[in-house]
């Protein structure tokens, strides 16, 4: 008898913050399996792990930021990894001449899936205007390539290993920052709901 009273109780609804965060840490897991992936592909790579700069580099927000202005700056960052796996996929449908169907493709086209919805999440949650960072302007796939001629197959495979990186990089960050930002709104509605 206790069960049925257990079912009637209602459980509570996951707000959106929660939601995109728990987006986040699942495609922040796809990216690293991607990344697995890529360097079981490309087993030369475990001897030339990619240094320098990242890929993907943002103007801070204002000092001391609001978890609001986070999330805008992480969504920031995540738009430019859009941009840059865009830019990934395109040039690997090129060299290999034919869009493939293996593990790696079809992992690859739903961490893409994912960091739309991601970046339609994130963008929803700051649509009262919160969390303005200044735009990056687009980025054209020519910029994110400066360095990889298309007859240095190396450097290809280096610049796609740093990409990967990227993503793994900025979904970590989005799922903590999502994770304070849903803390710090299901406190301000219970602090609500006391007055």
């Amino acid at each position: 008898m206790e069960g049925a009273a257990d079912s009637d109780t209602p459980v509570p609804e996951r707000s959106a913050a929660d939601r995109a965060a728990a987006l986040a840490r699942l495609l922040h897991r796809d990216c690293t399996r991607l990344l697995e992936l890529y360097k079981e592909r490309e087993d030369f790579l475990s001897q030339h792990a990619p240094g320098g700069e990242r890929l993907v580099t943002l103007a801070l927000c204002p000092e001391a930021p609001s978890t609001a202005e986070q999330v805008g700056h992480v969504r920031s960052a995540l738009r430019r990894c859009m941009e840059l796996l865009e830019c990934l996929i395109v040039r690997e449908v090129e060299e290999m001449g034919e869009e493939l169907q293996g593990e790696y493709e079809s992992l690859r086209k739903t961490v893409k899936d994912r960091l739309g919805h991601l970046l339609h999440s994130t963008g929803a949650l700051l649509e009262n205007g919160e969390g303005g960072c200044p735009p990056s302007p687009p980025m054209q796939c020519i910029q994110g390539q400066d360095e990889v001629e298309a007859s240095d197959s190396f450097a290809a495979k280096i610049w796609t290993y740093k990409v990967l990186l990227e993503l793994i990089h900025w979904t970590d960050s989005a799922s903590q920052t999502l994770h304070v930002f849903h803390t710090e709104k299901h406190g301000q509605q219970q602090q609500q709901q006391l007055l």
